[in-house]
């Protein structure tokens, strides 16, 4: 994933962050999701296997 395309994703990420943490209250699923952003911002070389499990996971469940 080149870097144009990781921003958008961090920008999404980032916000939904901020949101989760001032609502207070965050479920497992928001967790994972926070450690996405960690992940994308970081661009730590873990990125690429968790870049394929979400290309194939959106690809899986986008219409053909």
């Amino acid at each position: 994933m080149s870097e144009a395309a990781a921003l958008p994703l961090v920008v999404v990420f980032g916000i939904i962050t901020v949101l989760l943490v001032r609502s207070r209250d965050v479920k497992a699923w928001e967790a994972i999701l926070i450690a996405l952003f960690g992940v994308y911002l970081g661009q730590t070389p873990a990125i690429f296997t968790i870049n394929g499990l979400l290309t194939w996971l959106i690809s899986a469940f986008s219409p053909s």
